[in-house]
């Protein structure tokens, strides 16, 4: 071969593995890019479907873009809000990631198009009194703020790792919005007083309640001479209790569409449920503890299927409520569109609904394992027993919210229950430590540097939940300014 030939072949060759090297390169730029473009084509396909029933025109223009903004919210509510009910059950290795994405979006769209909030207030639960957002053009605007002020904070507390409540995002969005088209007096502060309150009652609640669960499972099961015969003893009962706890929950905010049950009908349905659970389930747990070894370890096997069932009762339940609220100021705004008012209480349409479940699937599917890994894995350290008691704990705390008339959220209910488990671990084994003096060679201080709870997740979430409301608020008020100095 002349050499010029071989220079021509080694020029080509070099070229080659250019050409492969950017192709590698563009390949690992583009991968973190795809979830994204997944989510801005979806939001593309539901204008466009809209704007193909609806019409072009000036007054169904801001219902198109009304129902893209709603999935891009949808899409944020999948990202961040259904990590609190699948996230234990990952953590605890009862489902994977990829079990766990496909039966929470399973259960929140059936939650959400069969037992779907039919009602919502225009003016989210009556932050805002009516009469200060009467015209349809102020009222149209400031729902339009507080669904986009919404879905871009809990996009950016999706990308910093926290979860942050769905509804006390919408609620600052319409706040901020009212204030800043009526004022301050607008607002219903008593109410809003009641949500402040719900930011520390309920993750409290839900934490106290999961640590009891958490002492009476360490107490009666694994801190027993015959660890087994103890399971096979009171498993039934813990299992009954759910049982009976998540069809009163479910009675109480799963089926509101279906069928209206008071608090009284809802407890004595779960009561008779968790009884007839109960036994049914004693000669099941007796044949799965034969053979099993008389160790902690064993009672994961008898905790996995009620903590799967859990988490998918508690997604079903969190698409009947939790989508409601979010796609609420859309059909607001559709309502106002066409009855020209904005009234106190609107339907919400199917095809909105459709908008809020099928967008929350979407959105967990593409973006969800980022803050199940974290509720699951990397807030504490989660076993089938612990992720059992932080489900039950929010299914209790919501009903104990209900009787109480306190407008709290899943998200700091869950992670409430999670620090509360970690934090009550933390409690034991120094109390344990103390007690028996295992740890002769570590100083009081080295123990208490060995923590159970990561306090960087906790600062981060908790400064999170803190500045929600206000952050949503004064967001969505920028935003309103911006749009009616533009079209009003």
């Amino acid at each position: 071969m002349a050499d010029s030939d071989l220079k021509s072949w080694k020029t080509l060759n070099k070229d080659l593995e250019r050409i492969s090297t950017l192709e590698q390169a563009v390949a690992y730029v583009s991968r973190p890019l795809v979830a994204p473009g997944i989510g801005l084509a979806f939001m593309v396909l539901v204008g466009l479907i809209v704007a193909s029933f609806t019409g072009i025109g000036a007054t169904t223009a801001i219902v198109i873009a009304a129902a893209v903004v709603g999935a891009y919210m949808a899409l944020n509510i999948g990202a961040n809000d259904v990590a609190n009910n699948m996230g234990p059950a990952v953590g605890a290795r009862a489902m994977t990631i990829g079990s766990a994405l496909v039966v929470a979006a399973i259960c929140e769209t059936a939650g959400a198009l069969l037992a779907g909030g039919d009602v919502v207030s225009t003016v989210s639960r009556g932050i805002i009194a009516p009469e200060s957002v009467a015209q349809p053009g102020v009222f149209i605007w400031a729902m339009f703020s507080a669904l986009l002020a919404g879905a871009l904070w809990i996009n950016l507390a999706t990308w910093i790792g926290a979860p942050v409540s769905t509804t006390h995002s919408i609620v600052g969005g319409v706040m901020g919005a009212g204030i800043a088209a009526a004022g301050f007096a607008a607002v219903n502060w008593p109410t809003m007083g009641a949500i402040v309150a719900s930011w520390v009652i309920s993750p409290l609640m839900g934490g106290v309640i999961a640590a009891a669960f958490l002492a009476f499972i360490k107490t009666k099961i694994i801190y027993t001479p015959d660890m087994m015969a103890s399971a096979r003893r009171w498993v039934p009962v813990l299992i009954g209790i759910m049982a009976g706890t998540f069809a009163a929950y479910l009675a109480l905010k799963g089926f509101s569409k279906l069928v209206k049950i008071g608090l009284g009908p809802a407890l004595l349905l779960g009561l008779v449920i968790g009884i007839v659970t109960t036994f049914i389930m004693r000669p099941v747990i007796a044949r799965q503890s034969v053979g099993l070894e008389n160790r902690k370890k064993s009672l994961k096997e008898l905790f996995a299927i009620p903590l799967v069932l859990s988490a998918a009762l508690l997604s079903f339940a969190h698409g009947a409520n939790d989508v409601a609220n979010a796609v609420g100021p859309l059909a607001a705004i559709v309502h106002a569109v066409q009855d020209g008012a904005s009234g106190d209480k609107v339907q919400i349409p199917l095809w909105v609904m459709l908008i809020g479940g099928v967008g929350l699937s979407v959105g967990l599917l593409l973006f969800g394992p980022k803050l199940i890994n974290i509720v699951g894995n990397e807030i504490t350290r989660l076993n089938a027993m612990r992720a059992y008691c932080v489900a039950l704990s929010a299914a209790f705390t919501v009903i104990i919210a209900s009787w109480l008339g306190l407008p709290v959220s899943s998200t700091h209910i869950a992670i409430g229950g999670i620090f509360g488990v970690g934090f009550f671990r933390e409690w034991y084994h120094e109390r344990m430590l103390g007690e028996r003096r295992i740890d002769t060679d570590s100083t009081a201080e080295q123990r208490r540097r060995r923590k159970v709870v990561r306090r960087s997740h906790f600062t981060t979430i908790l400064a999170a939940w803190l500045i929600t409301v206000p952050a949503a608020a004064v967001l969505s008020a920028a935003l309103y300014w911006i749009f009616t100095s533009m079209w009003l």
